[in-house]
């Protein structure tokens, strides 16, 4: 497993990654908000925990992975 791995923009699996991740963080950031309802706040705070939860495991397929790695005939 290698870091170096995390950042494979050609995947789909990649920018499906960081948009979790920016969605959870938006999301934990609206639960905060005064205003809402609790039960609003929890329903919106496990979505972001879900979220979170998937892009790490993408994250983790990622690293996992090795690299596709470009074939000598294309250019």
């Amino acid at each position: 497993m290698k870091l170096a791995r995390l950042y494979q923009p050609n995947k789909p699996a990649f920018w499906l990654m960081v948009v979790l991740n920016l969605l959870s963080t938006v999301l934990a950031w609206i639960a905060r908000t005064d205003g809402l309802l609790p039960w609003v706040a929890v329903v919106i705070a496990v979505f972001a925990v879900a979220n979170a939860v998937i892009g790490l495991r993408l994250a983790l397929g990622l690293m996992r992975e090795a690299p596709v790695e470009a074939t000598a005939g294309s250019r």
